[in-house]
């Protein structure tokens, strides 16, 4: 077995058994700005990453919530996409964002797909994925992707504020 390099960085890499982990980025000295958390599938033949979310504060103007992801292989892959906002509250989760908004962009920043309000565009789709949010305001876009890389947008409506959480699906 080979040893994992030395990191130098806060890259923390070691093999994991399949099942739900969190990761959480806070800043040192209780300091804010703009984090990025990766998450890589190294071993494609055990598995894959069926889905992703980050939780965090979505406020106004260019200071919305972004989420990453990238279709890999050969072919196309299908994902959903959420915006959440409104449910969070029933977590416990203080100031949730009230009325979330959702763009799905490709690498070079067009617009593939956008939605708000789940309901309005894909709801058969999407509840036929079994990802359907529980409050009406949220957001959800179902898509067939080529491979490549692509931005998950989280806005809220009216420039609205709050904690708002961006999850993507990998669907079979």
């Amino acid at each position: 077995m080979a040893s994992l390099p030395r990191r130098t960085s806060n890259r923390p890499s070691w093999p994991r058994e399949p099942g739900a982990y969190t990761a959480i980025l806070r800043g040192k000295n209780g300091g804010t700005g703009v984090g990025l958390a990766e998450v890589y599938d190294l071993d494609a033949v055990a598995g894959e990453l069926a889905n992703i979310s980050t939780r965090g504060l979505v406020e106004a103007g260019d200071n919305v919530m972004i989420g990453g992801l990238i279709v890999d292989g050969d072919g196309n892959g299908m994902v959903v996409v959420r915006g959440i906002g409104p449910s969070l509250g029933a977590f416990g989760i203080a100031n949730p964002l009230p009325d979330p908004t959702l763009e799905l962009r490709d690498s070079q920043g067009a617009l593939v797909a956008s939605d708000d309000d789940w309901k309005a565009t894909q709801q058969s789709e999407i509840e036929g994925a079994g990802l359907a949010p529980t409050d009406e305001r949220e957001s959800a876009i179902q898509a067939t992707l080529a491979p490549g890389a692509y931005t998950a947008i989280l806005r809220g409506k009216d420039n609205g504020t709050g904690v708002g959480l961006v999850e993507a699906y990998n669907l079979p």
